[in-house]
C-alpha cells in the first residue's frame, strides 16, 4: 500500500514508514491510502464473533499489506487486549463504548495501535512524536508511546482547558513523555505542531513525526471499530444499515467512519454531532467553511475551530459537496443541553455518560436516528462536570484514581511557533 497527499496528487506513492513518520506531507497535505481495499463481511462478521483483535487482524491485513503477518499480529493483538462494547438503553439509544482500554477514552484505539506500529517500524535514529491535543489525544498518545525504544513524546496542551483527570493521565509518566502547557487555545497548539512540521530547516535538525489523528498510523486504525460496531448492532437489533453518531472535534473519528464505508462496510451514512465548536455541522448546512477561534465548552475535547481532518473528509468524497451533504448529517448543541442530556441519561437509564457522548446521544435524540451513538470517554474523566449535571459522582475506575494521586510534571510554554522550535531544538 501506498499514500498519497490531499493537497498534491503529485506526493503519490509514498511508502507507509515514510508518511508515517512525515505526519504531514511536505505540501501541508494529509496522507491517504492510494487505493481502498475491499471487505468481505461475511469474514469481518465471523471473526468480530471470536474476537475484536481477530477482525481487527483482517483489516489491518488489508490496509497494511506491506508488513509482515507476524509482525502485524503483534501489533494488533498488544493493541486490543481490552474489551469494547454495545451497550442497549433502549429501542432507541445503543452506544458503542469505546473506553475500556487503559486510558479510559477511545483514542486508545489508535493510539496502542500507532505506538508499537511506530516501535516497528523506525530502524533509525531517535524520532520525537510531537502531538496537540484537546484532552483525551494526550493521554492516549503518551501511554500508546510510554517507554517505546527510540522515540520521545512532546504533547502541547492547552493550560487549564483540559480536564483535572486529563491532565493527570499526560503528565505523570515521566521517561520519554514531555507534556508542554500552552498558554492559549487547543488550536494554538494546533497550529504551533503543523509550523514545526512545515520548518525545513527545523526538521533538518529534529526528525519529527506526529501522532494527532493527521497521522495515517493514528487515524486508519480507528476505522475498526465501525465494523465491530455494525457486527455488533446488527446482530443485537436484527436491523441493517445503522446511521453511526460520531461526536466530533478534529474530525479524525469520524473520517475513519468515512473510510469504513468506502471499504465495503453497510451503513447508512453518519452524524457529525458537534458542541457550539460547529464549524463543519454549519458548512454542511450554509457550504461555507469559516474556520475560526474555538470556544470552550464543557466537552473539551471537542473544542476545535479549524478541524485538520476536513480536508480528507472533502478529499473521500472527490472534493464533491453534495456527496459529503449526501453521507454526512450536522448537529450542534450547547452546554446547557449537554448537561440537561447528562441528568436525563442518568435518570431514565441510570447510566452516566461523559459530556462527548451526551452530545451523541442528543443527535440520536433529535434527529431520530435508526442506528448507535459512539461514546467516547468514560464519564469519570469528566467528574466536575458529570457529577453536577447528573447529581452523582462516577466512580474513577482504578488506573484513574491512580493517575490522579501522582505528582504531575509539565513545562509552560508561549503560545508561539519559536517557543516550541527552541523548546525541540534544545531537548
Amino acid at each position: 500500500m501506498k499514500y498519497y497527499s490531499t493537497r498534491d496528487r503529485s506526493w503519490a506513492g509514498v511508502a507507509l514508514a515514510d508518511a508515517a513518520f512525515m505526519g504531514l506531507a511536505a505540501d501541508g497535505g494529509l496522507f491517504l491510502p492510494e487505493r481502498i481495499p475491499q471487505v468481505d463481511m461475511a469474514k469481518v462478521e465471523a471473526l468480530a464473533k471470536q474476537s475484536y483483535a481477530d477482525m481487527a487482524l483482517y483489516l489491518a491485513g488489508l490496509l497494511f499489506d506491506d508488513v509482515a503477518t507476524e509482525d502485524l499480529e503483534c501489533v494488533v493483538r498488544g493493541a486490543y487486549d481490552f474489551p469494547i462494547e454495545l451497550r442497549r438503553l433502549d429501542e432507541q439509544f445503543s452506544t458503542l463504548e469505546l473506553f475500556h482500554g487503559p486510558t479510559h477514552a477511545f483514542k486508545d484505539f489508535g493510539a496502542r495501535f500507532m505506538g508499537r506500529m511506530t516501535g516497528l517500524l523506525n530502524t533509525e535514529d531517535e524520532l520525537v512524536v510531537l502531538t496537540a491535543t484537546s484532552g483525551d489525544t494526550g493521554s492516549a498518545v503518551a501511554h500508546g508511546f510510554y517507554n517505546v525504544p527510540g522515540v520521545r513524546v512532546v504533547v502541547l496542551y492547552p493550560e487549564g482547558k483540559v480536564s483535572p483527570l486529563q491532565e493527570a493521565q499526560m503528565t505523570t509518566l515521566g521517561g520519554n513523555i514531555h507534556p508542554l502547557r500552552v498558554a492559549g487555545t487547543f488550536d494554538d497548539c494546533q497550529r504551533m505542531v503543523k509550523s514545526a512540521f512545515r520548518d525545513v530547516a527545523l526538521r533538518e535538525r529534529v526528525r519529527l513525526t506526529s501522532a494527532n489523528s493527521i497521522n495515517l498510523l493514528r487515524w486508519v486504525p480507528q476505522s475498526f471499530y465501525y465494523f465491530y460496531g455494525y457486527c455488533t448492532w446488527r446482530k443485537m437489533t436484527g436491523r441493517d444499515m445503522p446511521t453511526v453518531v460520531v461526536p466530533s472535534g478534529n474530525y479524525g473519528n469520524l473520517t475513519a467512519g468515512m473510510l469504513a464505508r468506502r471499504m465495503g462496510l453497510p451503513i447508512k451514512g453518519f452524524v457529525a454531532a458537534s458542541n457550539a465548536n460547529d464549524v463543519v455541522p454549519e458548512f454542511l448546512l450554509t457550504e461555507q467553511y469559516r474556520p475560526r477561534k474555538s470556544v470552550q465548552t464543557v466537552a473539551n475535547a471537542m473544542d476545535v475551530g479549524d478541524p485538520s481532518n476536513f480536508e480528507r473528509m472533502m478529499e473521500l468524497c472527490g472534493g464533491d459537496v453534495k456527496a459529503l451533504q449526501g453521507e454526512v448529517q450536522g448537529y450542534s448543541c450547547s452546554d446547557e443541553e449537554i448537561e440537561s442530556a447528562i441528568k436525563e441519561i442518568y435518570e431514565k437509564y441510570g447510566y452516566l455518560s461523559d459530556p462527548h457522548s451526551a452530545v451523541g446521544y442528543l443527535a440520536v435524540k433529535h434527529l431520530d436516528v435508526d442506528g448507535f451513538y459512539l461514546s467516547t470517554a468514560h464519564a469519570a474523566k469528566f467528574g466536575e462536570v458529570v457529577e453536577p449535571a447528573a447529581g452523582v459522582a462516577p466512580v474513577l475506575p482504578p488506573s484513574l484514581a491512580e493517575a490522579f494521586g501522582r505528582e504531575r510534571k509539565s513545562m509552560p510554554i508561549e503560545a508561539a511557533d519559536e517557543a516550541l522550535r527552541e523548546f525541540l531544538l534544545k531537548m
